[in-house]
């Protein structure tokens, strides 16, 4: 049997005293692919990405998953990526994730032809950036993001002419800003997993009443999205888009002022793959990790 690594962060376990307060989706998400794994000859064992007894040479290959804490120490994380590359086979490959792991990458999907949102790059999210933002997007309510974060953090939304949120609220370093779609309160956000390139199924991220954020710790909420043909083809177009073949595969869409789906993120390093509204993902992933096994 294949013995494949499930890289995860210490804060997944429920029992850790800084256990974050979305554990439960670690989970969800370990308990939906190992049954699946088992069954097509593959173990898939959880390992804590930084812990000093982590070896990856110990693994035909290292896939990795709930890491949610990486944000915080990218370069320790980085670090270990290269050494597991050097190890093992990496899940999805080094290359990908390490051009996955800034925000910017978007900016080489749309010149690939991604349908993307409207979006600003700056070096800081100060007042004067934030301003000359409202101007350049020509819209009066806007969503700041850090080009390096996961999961909201750092991440504001601010409406011209109020005062801006607090410093360490907002992007620490370079940032990208959007104009708000409505559409996030009124619809919600769509994530599209695939593996191996199959489609597997697609999960509408709805935020709770007053806010815009889908995440479940900010109180969003989630249930299944049978996409129309032309909605998979927008999905499945950004895919077409990528510099390199994932074995996972995230794509987050919203819709925009046109009606039509627009890329938020195209997420290829630690995903969550909303297995609650995918009976069958176990079984896809299993069929994709083993295609890429051999």
């Amino acid at each position: 049997m294949k013995k494949v690594a499930f890289l995860t962060a210490a804060c997944m376990f429920r029992d850790h005293p800084d256990a974050r307060l979305d554990y439960f989706e670690y989970e969800h998400e370990i308990g939906a692919l190992q049954p699946a794994c088992r069954a097509a000859g593959i173990d898939l064992v959880p390992a804590i990405w930084d812990a000093p007894d982590y070896d990856p040479s110990a693994f035909d290959a290292v896939m990795v998953g709930t890491c949610w804490d990486y944000m915080e120490k990218p370069d320790a994380f980085m670090a270990m990526l290269e050494r597991t590359d050097a190890a093992t086979c990496l899940l999805n490959p080094l290359d990908l994730m390490r051009w996955n792991m800034r925000k910017i990458y978007l900016k080489d999907l749309a010149e690939r032809g991604a349908p993307m949102i409207p979006t600003v790059w700056a070096d800081k999210a100060d007042a004067a950036t934030i301003e000359a933002a409202f101007d350049e997007l020509a819209a009066d309510d806007i969503v700041v993001k850090p080009v390096l974060g996961a999961g909201a953090w750092r991440q504001a939304r601010v409406r011209k002419g109020e005062a801006l949120p607090q410093a360490d609220t907002l992007p620490p370093a370079d940032c990208m800003i959007q104009p708000f779609l409505p559409a996030v309160s009124e619809e919600g956000e769509f994530a599209f997993l695939f593996f191996g390139g199959e489609f597997s199924h697609c999960a509408r991220k709805i935020p709770a009443k007053g806010d815009y954020r889908v995440q479940s710790e900010y109180g969003g909420h989630e249930e299944i999205h049978h996409p129309s043909e032309h909605e998979l083809e927008l999905a499945r177009a950004v895919l077409d888009c990528l510099p390199g073949k994932p074995l996972y595969a995230r794509v987050d869409m919203l819709r925009g002022l046109d009606g039509e789906l627009a890329l938020i993120e195209c997420e290829l390093i630690e995903p969550y793959l909303y297995p609650e509204q995918g009976p069958q993902m176990g079984e896809v992933f299993a069929r994709a990790l083993g295609r890429m096994l051999g």
